[in-house]
Parts: C-alpha cells; structure tokens; sequence
C-alpha cells in the first residue's frame, strides 16, 4: 500500500543524483503513481559528469547472481524500448566472451549453464565463429568464445534523458547545477533535502549519487560501504581495417587479459582491469566546475595502460597500426562483495539508497526500488544487494577499501562459489579458534567468520574409503577429510562450531504476540519449546528461516540467517518489546552423532534422555562447570544438541566436550561435512534453495505454517495461493561418481529449454552419490532429468524425501 505524504496527497521524494539509475527511477516511481517526484542534480543536464557521463555501456547480462541477470535483462527491455531523436538507446549487437586458456573455456561453458539457468539466450562457440564476429582477432590465439546475441550496448546518457523526460512529463522535475548540503529529519524519519538553493521538503529522499554516495550518506548518518575506483578507457585512432557486419561488432571481453573492447564507429574503444587499484575519496572529487574535464574524469595514467595496450594489440593484431588517441581514468563505485547497496535505511526512516549501480543493472535496480517504495516489495529477490546485509565489522573504511579494491582485481578472474577473500582475515574467530587451529582446521570465510570446512587432524580416517574422483573444478575448496567427518558423525559422534548462526534475543511482556504476528508458526508454547518457522513478506514470499526457542516466559532466543533479520524485528517491534543481537558476546557447539548422549549426559546432573528432553526442546543445565542453553535440535539428521553458552567460557565448553568425547571416538568437523550431511536430510538452506521469490508450499515447507493461530505478515497472501507450479525438488545424480555444485539448468529428459535450476548439491557419503535440490514444475518422483555441468548432460532422478532417515530413527532417541 502506497505511504501518503504529510500533506494527504502522494508522497514527495527527493532523489539524490541525475545519473542513470536516478533518471531511471524517476521514471518507474512516477509510473507507479508517485508523481512528486523531484531529481537533485549538482552537475548540469543531460551530462552531469558522474560515473553515466562516461560510461562504456557493455551490457552483459550473464552472471552468478540470478538477481543481477534479471535486473540485466530488464535494463536491455528497457532501453530496447527507449529512442531519443529517433535513435534507440540500447543496440543488440550481442556480446562474445573470449577463452585463450582452456581453464577459461571451461568457465565459458560454465558461464553457458548459469545463462541458461537464468533464460538468457547464448552457447559456446568455436574459435572459428569467433572469428566471424570479431574479424580482428588473432585467430591462434582463441580457443573458443560464449555468444550471447541479446547483449549489447546500452547508450546511458540518451537512456537517462529519455526516462526523464517521460518522468517529467506525469509531473516529476529536475533541478540541476544544485549542490546538497544536508538531509533534514526529524523523530527518526526524513524531512528534506538542503541545498544551497534551499530545502526540497521530503517524504521519502532516495540517494542515487554514485561514487558520492558516501558523502550523501555521512549528511544522513548512514554508512554507504562503497569504495570509488577508477578505471582505465581508451580509443584508438581510425582503423583502416573492415570491422563488422550491418549491426557491427559485438561487445568482446578478454577476461584472461581483464579487457574488453567495444566499436566507436571507426575506433576501437578499450577498457581496462589489468591495472593497480586507484582508489577515490569521494570527499575530494572536485565540483563539476572545478573538475579539469569533468568531475568523474580523472588523467590517464599512460603507465598504468601500457600492459593493456600490449596485450589488446597480441589479441587484435590490427590494432598494432593505430595508437591510443584518447584516454581517461573514470570513477565508479565498488562494494566489499561487488553487489549494489539497496534498501531504506532502519535508522533513517524514508532514506533509501540505490548506490554501486552499474548501468547493467541500472534499469532493473530502478525497478525493484520503485517497487520496493511504492508497494512495499520487489519483484525480485534483493537479499543478496540489501543495505543491511553487512554486518558491522564489515562496514569499517578498511574492511571496505581492502575488499572493494581486491573486487576491482578480480572482476573478471575465474572464482569458485566456495572461493573466500583473502584479506582482512582473520576478523571473526569463535573462542575455539585456537583449537582448531591445533586440529588442522582449513577454514573458509562467510559473514566475516573463519569457519572451518575439515580438519587435517581427521585425514587418517579417509584414508581407507573408497571416493569416486572428483574433477578440478568440485574438487576445489574440498577435501575427501570431509566424507570421513560426516561417516564419524553418522556412526559416533562429532563437534561442529555452529558460532556463526546468528543469534537474537527477544525480550519483553509482548514478545510472543509479537512473535506470532512476525512469523508463520504456533509460539504459543510452554518455555523449553523450540520452534521451527519462517519470516514472511506481505505476498508470502520467505524472507527468512527462523528457530525460536521460548526459554522463559518472556525470554526467546531466535537463530537467524543474517542481519537483514534482526533489522527487520526492529522496524516492526513495540516500544515495550527489546530485540538485539547476541551473537558476538557467545557461542555454540553442535554434538550429533548416534553417541552424543553418551558423550553429554555423564556431564550434567540434568536428565538429557528423550522423554525428559525431546526433540525441539530446550533447557538450561550446566555441562561440566560451564553453564549452557541446550537445544534437542538437529540439522545433520543425526541425535544430539546444540549448546549455547557465552563467549568467555565457549574455550572451556569446547575442552569439557573434548576431553569426555575421547573415550567415544569424537572428533571436530566441518561445514563441509555439515552441508553433506543437511542434503541428505532435505534441510533447506535460505539464501540457497528459498528467498523472497518462493513461498512456503513451494519450498517444502508448508509444515511451519499455521493457518489456525490468529493473523500473521503474509497470512492473505497464503490463503489466496492456487495449486503450486513449481517446486523445491530433491535430485539424485545417477553416476555415482558425478557431482555438481549450483545454479546449473535441469531439463526435463534433457529436451528444450531448461525446466529449472539448481539451488544447492553436494554429495551425501551416506547415500554414496550426488544430490541436488532444484526449483522445477511438479515432478513425480522417479522422473528421469537432466543437469547441465558444463556443458555435459548429467542424469538425475527426481527422488522422494527425506532422502534419509525418513522415519526419523536416527533422531528420535
């Protein structure tokens, strides 16, 4: 439902920026009935002299992220629609992607999978053809090259013009060469914008300022973790060699040489990734007036290019006979993990941001924040793009200058989806840390924590099994310890950190009625239940995953995914209700395995028996001299706890279980085993196999909905759901010995278009094969599917779950 203004009538917006994406927005807020819109530029229209003033506009629209593809794709369907003085704003020249190794030819076949994945249009091609469409390249040096005909070139400043001018046109209006000096507010919410040509009043003000979003967030109080950087492009002088065809030629990447090249009519523009990070303070770019040639032009550094301009000459032999004729360092934004920074801001009510937008995306993004504003959701699940989604040690200006800067360096390596960054590490430790260390602990990292995947310590244990071998590509960030740690924990008993599950404390006479209202299922229960549920938006889409555990009356503790959730209980909670975040000041160890009470239970005076402390029960005892919160939970399918305890006697928690565990064979194990062992339960994975754009019935998870209890976010929506036409399905690899990892498009008996994709695999040591969970229309189980794995067909079966234990015997005692 649209949120009214302070004078009854649509809400006035302010939006920070004329650059593409605040030009695009413009345009969706105002054709989505909001038509007050005004856009505050500080540079002069229709070139502004932000990052869109010199924008490429290579449009590519194939990427690991499903949500950047679907923003990609809108953006082309936009700006395909969109002509200014009768030239269109976006030409489908289509776009070629070179492999000069054959590491990257594989990813290129990889890359094929995810565009299929996505419905995007493309297939790898012989050098042959490659040389068909980029008749300058050195055909020996070319193995190969992925197609995508749709992309192209998208012309920013005509696409920005043009969306404004049918913005003002329904009412909106621009104001340029207006500098903004501060952001009013009032009570926690936006007022207005300052000037120095005075105050713009302001429902909702949404900063669209590119590399100046920092600035624009420091006048609002809001961290912007983004980092300008420039980047090198040049073009070259005429060429007196034929190009391309009637459409010209495509938009080419050189990702092994981190280049791509795109046509100016007789000239070869060249851009560059090759070089050295060459950060920007945004508190120092000079005023469009004062800025040389414009603010987001830096000079070219000739150096810098000189490796560039070597290897685009090997690669484009013609290019040999002309020189650079031009060249500039242009500005524009980098984030710690290379995704945009949307969102309004919890503590800054009305402030939204739309920062760290590339003009890929830029229509897209324009899109689902219109949408987001003006009807309370996007289409398109923005999870991985959300403001909140960093955690506060992310947000430092090292942490983001180091990541960003290493995101410029690799934006067009080959990265594995396990592959970590490397510095600043480590950040986030458990207070195990030093033991797993001790125990050969390989760790990777997520949310800032060093979480281990195995342990070196249980290498003698994998040494008798028998593996299929696994080809480079999965056999990356893995090890066959990691089969050896979940057989231990099927057959005795291990110890997993679970210290990075986010951890909230609920607190207050309303929390359960507002708990109830929050989420899907029955908390009406006695203190000690835990339990299962889901976090809704107004339309039923999952938002999150949650297990709640009512330890006192008015006391519960919430394992969370991320801090999106924690943001989220706050924007909603009463003023006599207390949500925080507990995560830092404890810790937790999962025990599981068929010994575990065998392990716990001679530690504590407490009866842990199953009929004193059933499953998704919890209780507060003391294991040893360490007190801790113990949950009867269970997320590998195997009996055992989860036990909580706060951070300064995690040390000594982690030691008690070890010392008693030795007579019982028990081990330290890792995430890598975890995830193994999660699939074969059927245990989802928010993020991964559900977000926003399901719903509970289409995930599998109608059983922690409870229509019965009163209302809840998301409750009409529910009940006005038909029949689902998709669903969350489990898969088997047919070929023991194959293995896939995510995100690759299934076909039904491998014909047509694909059915749908892979949400999350890895293989289950238990059931001796691959399993992997896709988004697909309603299958009976033992239906035949295919798996495309780079380019090579896998067969699956569609199997019926839980793939393990569907009885529960393993848990249940």
């Amino acid at each position: 439902m649209a949120i009214r203004g302070s004078r009854g009538a649509v809400p006035r917006v302010v939006i920070v920026g004329a650059g593409i994406v605040g030009c695009s927005l413009a345009e969706e807020i105002t054709a989505r009935g909001w038509t007050d819109v005004t856009v505050v530029e500080q540079g002069p229209m229709p070139a502004p002299g932000g990052s869109t003033s010199h924008a490429p506009g290579l449009v590519f629209r194939t990427n690991a992220s499903k949500t950047l593809s679907e923003m990609a794709s809108y953006t082309v369907e936009k700006f395909g629609s969109l002509r200014v003085d009768g030239r269109p704003c976006f030409d489908p020249v289509g776009g070629l992607e070179l492999a000069t190794t054959p590491a990257r030819l594989a990813d290129l076949h990889r890359r094929a999978g995810l565009a299929a994945s996505w419905g995007i249009e493309g297939e790898v091609v012989s050098a042959d053809a490659c040389l068909k469409l980029w008749p300058l390249l050195d055909r020996d040096l070319v193995l190969g090259g992925f197609h995508t005909p749709g992309d192209g070139l998208a012309h920013a400043l005509p696409a920005a013009r043009a969306q404004l001018e049918r913005a003002t046109a329904r009412g909106a209006r621009c104001v340029d060469r207006t500098t903004v000096t501060g952001i009013k507010q009032r009570g926690g919410r936006v007022t207005g914008v300052v000037t120095e040509r005075g105050t713009f009043p302001a429902d909702h003000v949404v900063s669209a300022a590119g590399f100046w979003g920092p600035v624009i967030g420091r006048m609002a109080g809001i961290d912007v973790p983004l980092l300008p950087l420039a980047h090198q492009y040049a073009r070259t002088t005429p060429l007196d060699t034929p190009r391309g065809g009637a459409t010209g030629l495509p938009i080419l990447r050189h990702q092994d040489r981190d280049l791509y090249f795109r046509e100016h009519a007789d000239r070869i523009g060249i851009g560059s990734y090759a070089h050295r990070p060459l950060p920007v303070d945004p508190f120092t770019v000079p005023r469009y007036d004062e800025a040389p040639v414009m603010p987001s032009s830096y000079p070219f550094t000739e150096d810098d290019f000189a490796p560039s301009w070597e290897d685009a000459t090997t690669l484009l032999p013609p290019l040999a006979k002309t020189r650079i004729d031009e060249g500039f360092n242009g500005v524009f934004s980098f984030t710690p993990d290379g995704m945009p920074v949307l969102g309004e801001a919890r503590q800054l009510r009305g402030f939204w941001l739309a920062e760290a937008v590339w003009v890929t995306h830029s229509a897209g993004v324009a899109k689902a924040v219109a949408e987001w504003m003006t009807e309370g959701r996007p289409s398109v699940d923005l999870h991985e793009c959300e403001l909140t989604r960093f955690e506060t040690a992310q947000r430092s200006p090292a942490y983001v200058e180091e990541r960003a800067a290493r995101q410029f360096v690799e934006v067009y390596d080959i990265i594995h989806p396990l592959q970590p960054l490397e510095q600043p590490r480590p950040l986030r430790v458990s207070p195990f840390y030093a033991r797993q260390i001790e125990l050969g602990a390989h760790f990777l990292e997520g949310g800032g924590w060093e979480r281990p995947h195995w342990y070196e310590a249980n290498a003698p244990l994998a040494e008798p099994l028998i593996l299929p071998a696994r080809d480079d590509w999965s056999a990356r960030h893995w090890s066959r310890v990691a089969a050896a740690e979940a057989k231990a924990t099927r057959e005795k008993v291990a110890l997993y950190d679970m210290t990075p599950l986010r951890r909230l404390e609920v607190t207050g006479p309303g929390s359960l009625e507002f708990l109830q209202r929050a989420t899907t299922n029955n908390l009406a229960k006695k203190p000690g239940s835990v339990t299962y549920t889901l976090l809704l938006d107004e339309a039923a889409g999952i938002l999150s995953d949650l297990t709640v555990a009512r330890l006192e009356e008015h006391r519960f503790q919430i394992g969370a995914n991320s801090p999106a959730d924690l943001d989220r209980l706050l924007r909603h909670a009463p003023d006599d209700i207390e949500v925080r975040d507990i995560t830092a000041g404890t810790c937790c160890i999962g025990v599981w395995g068929p010994l575990a009470r065998d392990l716990v239970q001679p530690l504590t005076r407490d009866d842990l028996s199953h009929q004193a402390l059933g499953y998704f029960k919890a209780t507060q005892t003391y294991i040893g001299p360490v007190p801790v919160t113990a949950m009867r939970l269970s997320y590998v399918g195997e009996l055992g706890w989860e036990l909580y305890t706060t951070a300064d006697l995690g040390l000594a928690l982690w030691d008690t279980l070890w010392a008693a565990g030795q007579r019982h064979g028990v081990i330290a194990a890792g995430r890598s085993a975890f995830n193994s062992l999660r699939l074969e339960k059927g245990y989802r994975a928010w993020g991964h196999d559900m977000t926003a754009e399901h719903t509970p019935y289409e995930a599998g998870l109608g059983f922690a909905v409870r229509m019965d209890k009163g209302d809840f976010t998301g409750r009409e929506a529910l009940e006005a759901l038909g029949e689902p036409t998709r669903r969350l399905t489990a898969l088997t690899l047919d070929d023991r010995a194959a293995v896939v990892l995510g995100k690759e498009p299934v076909s039904i008996d491998g014909a047509g278009l694909p059915a749908g994709y892979v949400t999350s695999a890895g293989y289950g040591y238990t059931l001796g094969r691959c399993i992997a969970y896709a988004w697909l229309p309603p299958l009976e189980p033992g239906t035949p599917v295919h798996i495309d794995y780079f380019g090579e067909k896998t067969a699956a079966t569609v199997a019926q779950e839980p793939l393990f234990d569907p009885r529960m015997t393993h848990i249940l005692k």
